[in-house]
């Protein structure tokens, strides 16, 4: 229903779309303007850094196209609006996030995709089936580990009611982390994005692989492919914080 009327006006969503892959790209200005003055960051070059870019931030934005949407369920834990969504026959985590869904938001993706891709014509790397494969395979984990991160962050608004920006500081703020190589973070601070809350299994962990370069925290050389594990893991951990919040849920007594 939200596809279809945003399509009923198609020049609009083409501006809409065009300045929301614009706002987006401006991420990626400050590394173009960065590496005018630099050779290398963290001993990175800028095609391995645009690699890293792209990587996260295709991952980033196939979640929040799909599951953007579920930062709005505090707004409705609090006025008691999700009693309109249990009686229907329809899982609610799916209403959830077809609710007001922004087509809009394959800006982002497509922006992503676009530096990923030159990235890759950029990089000159000794190419082994191996790496072939961990490439898309590392974006796709990175979208279920970025989605189960806002399905768990939706579920503890059942809670909280309203900790959207606590979800926004491990999803966007990760994504924002995730653009630039771990040479240049604080060794705590890596360790905390490979141990404690993995998502340096997003792109770090398997794009370093692809790069060559040795892996963060001190993490052997199959952990590259360790992403699919990862995010199965993640899925099961949102999967069962949503039932419970869910289960948890008492609406406004009204």
């Amino acid at each position: 229903m939200w596809v279809r009327s945003t399509m009923t006006y198609r020049f609009s969503f083409a501006m809409t779309l065009l300045s929301n892959l614009a706002a987006t790209a401006f991420d990626f200005v400050v590394i173009l303007l960065m590496f005018s003055q630099v050779r290398g960051l963290g001993g990175f070059s800028f095609a391995e850094v645009a690699f890293l870019y792209g990587t996260t931030g295709t991952a980033f934005g196939l979640a929040d196209l799909a599951l953007g949407q579920v930062q709005r369920l505090g707004r409705r834990v609090r006025d008691g609006t999700l009693d309109t969504l249990l009686v229907r026959p329809v899982p609610v985590l799916a209403q959830v996030a077809a609710d007001r869904f922004a087509l809009r938001r394959l800006g982002r993706v497509t922006q992503g995709l676009l530096v990923l891709v030159w990235s890759l014509v950029l990089l000159d790397l000794d190419w082994t089936p191996a790496k072939a494969v961990l490439v898309p395979l590392m974006v796709v984990g990175g979208w279920l580990i970025f989605s189960s991160v806002m399905v768990a962050g939706a579920a503890f608004q059942f809670l909280a009611q309203d900790a959207a920006e606590v979800t926004n500081s491990f999803t966007y703020g990760g994504n924002t982390l995730l653009q630039y190589p771990p040479t240049i973070f604080a060794t705590d601070l890596v360790r905390g994005v490979v141990y404690v809350v993995p998502l340096a299994f997003v792109n770090w962990v398997p794009a370093l692989y692809v790069l060559g370069r040795e892996l963060p925290a001190g993490l052997p050389g199959w952990a590259a492919f360790g992403s699919p594990v990862v995010a199965a893991v993640f899925c099961g951990a949102a999967g069962l914080a949503w039932r419970v919040g869910l289960r948890s849920y008492r609406s406004t007594g009204s």
